[in-house]
């Protein structure tokens, strides 16, 4: 339908709706028949699909290839055993991967926009996917357009339509029917009296009925399938997967050696002997691959960033965990982030009886008569609630006083008129500026009535101006005008002059109480914050004195100062600056890759449509999930469901815990696998069995994973938030990782070795459950040192109970397949007296002691350097 044509009132016929809007089961029925108002997310991959993508991994296929051969050369239960551990690995994957999709659903329906609609005939809010054709929607300055609609009315109303035609300035809209003399058809551009899904009002006010919705808008049919790929790996995954592969070839060609080796040392080409060597190099794979590495760091992420939503850190990619660590650099937007994003009127000054009603009148908010809430631009808002806070309901003063004319709020000339009809009179309120009502104004309200504005008034009024502006308040003043009969002309030429001045409102959006400690913890982090605001200097600066932001206003700069710095200078001057004041959005974008030039890890906040460059420079885009536009949104590594600077730093904090927390593991899997390798190598060359492949892949998939995610689950270390931001390049084996890895690998094959001697003296298939229970207890064990890489665990202070309770399962689970009756015979392990038990535990316990010692030499070294 080429509604631009029609005239309003066909457009509301056809559709089947008024200006009161649809009620409330028109409404449920239409979102029924026409489905939500959003875009397709594409096609999820099937459950089939997601398994065979688990196996994909050239680890797994390595254990794929050794099951099929030992069940070909008869060693049917290893081959069983090793393809249901493979299987139980890519259902957890799975599960794991479904558990995520339905937090991201879940997250994705917290951070739902919001319109104003009337229905029956009340203004009320619903989320923008309830909207439904035929809706009328009320449209302000600041607003994203929900749907596609035709205007019934435009009161100066401006709107941004580059995201749907390229056209970088505001398109002026009116809701008069548009003439087909050109044509049957109008370009998109040029269609003045519609409004499209996907760009935003940034001028004037209107409404509009609601012509389409989801993927029958304009942007529907232009985007077709707009999907978020949720299958990006981080840095750390795509190192693990290169490790991987490494491990993988390095697997091959060790086992091969082994195989070979061990044939050609017996002299025994038999059946039996090749069967045999085949099935150590069989061992020496499955201990040399970590079966669990990449699900265990996958659930621990996955854990994670649950935990972030839960407390409004909205990730969204995940490499946003891992580089939400490595953070130097916050800049923040001041309103809404750093302070409460709801305006107060704090002081006064005239009239106040008399300021109430005009600030009431002469605004655009709309007061719901059921709740009191308020829906509005946030100034506005405030004066609404000044009002009723003062007795003045704005519902009844609009019902005594009804508008019969306005001039729309100018950002040019910084005023807003009203015109309304009283007791057969007309009375006009003008607010704005006080700087330009001042200008406007010829009389002045007193106690003794309407006198003219003298220079001592003017005086007054400038100096409580100044008083309220240097507590860093917002200041608008109010003037009115009576006219006698409604006047001809309506424009702000002919009404915003010879006015009476009536008096001033001082607001302030304050601090959120959190954000001062935030701050603090960004210090003691080695974080830098930063301001950016398109508020004034003035303000911006008292309220970064007031956060500890800045000491001194000579660390602030203004958008237009910026713009006169060429870019070399500003870049080489930046780190001189820590508030940004009036910025444009370009403006962001200079600030973010000056910082990024001098090698910062940069965070940059944002919630305009005009936002998005900046985020996505930025390492780290952060979107507004309360006041940000769907185009900020999408752009964003992370949303702060509740916009706090305070959720920032938290999910900072978080970051540096998870990746500390994923190398714990990733050193604990791997200080096992290699002292299997190890010990299975030594064992090869002393030419004796230590393990089959049933024990190895027992140990790295059931005592081994429990412990490993328990780690992920660790909480933060106490001096977290002390240490400087890592380097964004630093690799696994950063910081002795690999070097601990080698030695803690080491000592735990030989206490494997040591403590199948001790049992092998009684018989073999003793040494064997001695070396098997002396393996599993020495990981259990090491797992409690992980818990720190540097500190005692004797001096943590903090429990870690799911470790506690997994180290609890491991060691059952190893008991079974010891002592019950058939379950040891697979597992070709016998049961163990008292004596023997409690030897190969106390073997196993002694890496306890050793990695303690080896902590506080590692400890004394480091006190020694600072």
């Amino acid at each position: 339908m080429k509604h631009y044509f029609e005239q309003a009132e066909t457009v509301l016929k056809s559709l089947e709706s008024g200006k009161n809007g649809l009620n409330e089961s028109q409404a449920m029925e239409r979102l029924s028949k026409y489905g939500k108002n959003k875009l397709d997310e594409g096609k999820k991959k099937s459950l089939l699909v997601r398994f065979f993508e688990q196996m994909a991994d050239p680890m797994v296929i390595v254990l794929i290839a050794a099951a099929v051969i030992s069940g070909a050369l008869g060693e049917v239960i290893d081959a069983v055993i090793i393809l249901l551990v493979v299987i139980l690995n890519s259902i957890l994957g799975v599960i794991q991967e479904g558990k995520a999709e339905k937090a991201i659903e879940a997250l994705q329906k917290m951070s739902s926009p919001y319109s104003k609609v009337r229905r029956n005939g009340h203004v009320i809010q619903i989320k923008s996917e309830e909207i439904v054709p035929g809706d009328i929607v009320l449209i302000e300055a600041g607003d994203a357009i929900p749907a596609d609609m035709r205007l019934i009315e435009a009161s100066s109303l401006k709107v941004e339509e580059a995201s749907l035609t390229g056209e970088s300035v505001p398109v002026e809209k009116t809701s008069e029917a548009l003439s087909s003399d050109k044509g049957d058809d109008i370009p998109l551009g040029d269609r003045s009296n519609m409004v499209y899904m996907g760009t935003s009002a940034v001028y004037g006010r209107g409404e509009g009925v609601v012509t389409a919705t989801g993927m029958s808008t304009e942007m529907g049919k232009i985007a077709g399938i707009i999907s978020n790929s949720g299958n990006e790996k981080t840095p750390l995954q795509e190192k693990l997967a290169s490790l991987s592969k490494v491990l993988s070839i390095a697997v091959l060609a060790v086992s091969v050696f082994i195989f070979a080796f061990s044939i050609l040392r017996n002299g025994d080409y038999s059946g039996t002997s090749i069967l045999d060597a085949f099935m150590l190099a069989v061992s020496l794979a499955v201990a040399a691959i970590p079966e669990g590495l990449v699900a265990v760091v996958t659930v621990v992420l996955s854990i994670g960033v649950t935990k972030m939503s839960e407390r409004n850190a909205i990730i969204r990619r995940l490499t946003a965990v891992e580089t939400l660590g490595c953070t130097q650099i916050i800049c923040s937007d001041k309103t809404g982030t750093l302070t409460q994003n709801i305006m107060t009127v704090v002081d006064t000054y005239g009239n106040n009886e008399l300021l109430a009603v005009s600030m009431a009148l002469c605004n655009d908010a709309a007061l719901s008569d059921e709740d009191g809430s308020i829906v509005g631009e946030p100034t506005e808002s405030a004066l609404v609630k000044f009002a009723v806070n003062s007795g003045k309901n704005k519902n009844e003063l609009e019902k005594s006083m009804p508008r019969v004319a306005e001039a729309p709020f100018d950002s040019m000339r910084k005023l807003m008129s009203t015109v309304h009809k009283k007791d057969g009179e007309y009375i006009q309120y003008t607010k704005g500026a006080p700087d330009e009502i001042l200008k406007k104004c010829t009389k002045i309200i007193t106690e003794e009535g309407e006198v003219p504005l003298t220079d001592e008034h003017r005086d007054k009024i400038l100096e409580a101006n100044k008083k309220m502006a240097d507590k860093a308040l917002r200041v608008l003043g109010s003037a009115l005008r009576h006219w006698s009969s409604m006047p001809e002309d309506t424009s702000f030429e002919n009404l915003e002059k010879e006015l009476t001045f009536i008096g001033l409102a001082g607001m302030i959006d304050p601090v959120r109480p959190e954000v001062k400690a935030a701050i603090e913890e960004c210090r003691r982090a080695g974080i830098r914050p930063i301001m950016i605001t398109g508020d004034h200097k003035d303000t911006a600066v008292a309220i970064a004195k007031e956060l500890g932001i800045i000491k001194d206003e000579s660390q602030a700069i203004t958008g237009a100062e910026m713009s006169k710095i060429p870019d070399e200078e500003f870049e080489a001057n930046i780190e001189k600056y820590s508030v940004y004041a009036r910025v444009q959005p370009e403006h962001k974008v200079r600030i973010v890759n000056a910082w990024k030039k001098r090698g910062k890890i940069t965070a940059m906040t944002g919630d305009g449509v005009n936002d998005a460059p900046a985020l996505k420079s930025a390492d780290i885009g952060v979107g507004m999930g309360i006041t940000g536009t769907d185009v900020s949104k999408n752009v964003s590594d992370m949303v702060l469901a509740d916009d706090n600077f305070a959720t920032i730093v938290y999910a900072v904090e978080e970051g540096r815990r998870i990746y500390d927390n994923i190398r714990k593991s990733i050193q604990f899997l791997l200080s096992s696998n290699l002292s299997e390798v190890v010990a299975l190598f030594l064992a090869t060359i002393w030419n004796f069995k230590l393990f089959s492949p049933i024990h190895i892949l027992w140990i790295n998939l059931v005592t081994d994973t429990f412990p490993a995610i328990s780690l992920g689950m660790e909480k933060a270390e106490k001096d977290i938030m002390d240490k400087p931001p890592r380097s964004s390049d630093e690799g696994i084996f950063a910081n002795g990782l690999g070097a601990k890895v080698i030695y803690q690998g080491t000592i735990i094959a030989i206490l494997t070795i040591i403590s199948f001697l001790q049992g092998n003296s009684s018989s073999h298939v003793e040494g064997m459950t001695m070396a098997f229970l002396t393996l599993s207890m020495c990981e259990i064990f090491h797992s409690l040192n992980l818990r720190s890489s540097t500190k005692s665990i004797f001096a943590l202070g903090t429990h870690n109970r799911f470790l506690v309770l997994a180290m609890a399962l491991s060691f059952v689970l190893t008991m079974m397949v010891i002592y019950v009756p058939g379950l040891n015979t697979i597992f070709e392990l016998t049961a163990l007296s008292w004596t023997k038990l409690l030897t190969a535990i106390g073997i196993s316990a002694i890496i306890i002691p050793i990695v303690e010692i080896e902590k506080l030499i590692s400890r004394s070294i480091s006190n020694k350097r600072s």
